[in-house]
């Protein structure tokens, strides 16, 4: 079939395959028609390099002012949460035997004034022996909505009796619970007459250098002092505070009345207890540790004690001049010293010069870790030790022993205990 064509004046049919004859009229339609399409192709290209060269406005960035606030208003929001569930711990201790002098100058044993200095100021020395009264004040915060107070055990060592008071001006007698002198921790209960506001341990394990932290506490009696720094350092051992050390180091102002006060994230989450300043720096605070006051405060709270794993060996550190005289290729690892006879590690047949490099699986870093991993480990608990021996690595399985009690002796260095 054929298909018919009209011609462009439309007076004639042509087939649709037949060439149509080019008139004067139809070339001039032709060329209308495509001064049009390129005018218009014109306008689309033009407008789409001038879209194409205009520079995109930049992001804008947060307001200064907007992000100070928020900041701000981060720290606001810690303390006014946290704040009601630290206390103010009050301490007395009854001492029998001569008061110290409180007046100094010749006047005070001056028969004249001896009398008036007796009276306002006690006996002075040379005088009757007697009772008398030495008081003490500290931080605590409170973890459980029964009255559990966790502080530190310097500040109630030797007290004789222990007042709680709240934020609230609120006093109430304090009963210890426990106390575990080798990480200075101690468990204070008071019987609340309301639900206090309690305080949330968080997760120390995941602290980062660089974080800010939050120090609440009474420093020289000043109560519900609010200080702020970062977490300068996790990890620190051989302060010579206490036996077993993984403080983590803060430059958030605490002073003399810190002493078991929260040291607390942006979260407000406590993150360790305040125990010690470098007394001879500025800016050098250490706190225990919040999961390692954990574990602590459990067992007092539910034993009234502390057990620790016991392996039955010294350790020593791993320097490069040991590692290299061992044929090791780093200082990783805990070096037996010596072995004590009828203990686990006798059983398991370690060494000494025998390189302890993991625990139960766990990569030991140093010696101290090596302790710390050993006192949490369950007593009853059978575990394995890799060790390098004559450079060969081995493996051993030991059952753990309860360690004994014996009284924590601090090394008494350049680091002060917040009383």
């Amino acid at each position: 079939m054929v298909c018919l064509t009209l011609d462009a004046a439309g007076t004639r049919l042509y087939p649709s395959d037949f060439p149509i004859p080019m008139t004067p009229m139809t070339a001039g339609r032709i060329l209308i028609a495509s001064a049009l399409f390129a005018s218009i192709g014109a306008g689309f290209w033009a407008h789409a390099f001038w879209t194409s060269t205009r520079i995109a406005p930049a992001p804008s960035a947060p307001s200064p002012i907007n992000t100070a606030d928020a900041l701000q208003a981060a720290f606001v929001s810690v303390a006014e949460r946290v704040r009601p569930a630290v206390v103010h711990i009050g301490t007395v201790q009854v001492a029998k035997g001569q008061r110290p002098p409180v007046a100094p100058g010749p006047l005070a044993q001056d028969p004249f004034f001896k009398d008036f200095f007796d009276q306002f100021f006690g006996k002075t020395p040379g005088g009757p022996r007697g009772e008398f009264r030495q008081p003490g004040l500290g931080s605590g915060v409170i973890i459980d909505k029964r009255g559990y107070v966790l502080t530190n055990f310097h500040v109630i060592r030797g007290a004789d009796a222990v007042t709680v008071r709240l934020s609230s001006k609120q006093e109430y007698r304090g009963r210890t619970v426990g106390v575990d002198p080798k990480t200075d921790l101690a468990v204070v209960r008071f019987e609340p007459d309301h639900e206090p506001t309690v305080a949330t341990l968080g997760n120390s394990d995941t602290l980062r250098v660089g974080e800010w932290a939050i120090a609440i506490g009474n420093p020289f009696g000043l109560d519900q002092t609010v200080t702020v720094g970062v977490v300068s350092a996790t990890g620190r051992a051989d302060v010579g505070i206490s036996s077993y050390e993984n403080f983590v180091q803060t430059d958030a102002s605490i002073n003399p009345g810190n002493s078991g006060g929260p040291l607390i994230n942006l979260r407000g989450e406590v993150i360790g207890i305040n125990t010690a300043i470098v007394a001879t720096g500025q800016g050098i605070g250490f706190a225990i540790p919040a999961n390692m006051a954990r574990r602590i405060t459990t067992q007092l709270i539910e034993r009234g004690k502390v057990t620790r794993g016991w392996l039955g060996v010294s350790m020593q550190p791993l320097t490069p001049e040991l590692a290299e005289a061992l044929g090791l290729p780093n200082t990783k690892g805990a070096v037996v010293a010596r072995v004590s006879p009828g203990s686990p590690a006798a059983a398991a047949d370690l060494k000494q010069n025998d390189v302890i490099v993991t625990f139960d699986g766990t990569a030991v870093e140093d010696y101290h870790q090596v302790q710390r991993l050993a006192a949490d480990a369950e007593v009853g608990k059978t575990v394995k030790l890799e060790i390098i021996r004559d450079r060969a690595k081995r493996t051993v399985a030991l059952k753990i022993a309860e360690a004994t009690e014996n009284p924590a002796s601090a090394a008494g260095r350049s680091p002060t205990t917040l009383d």
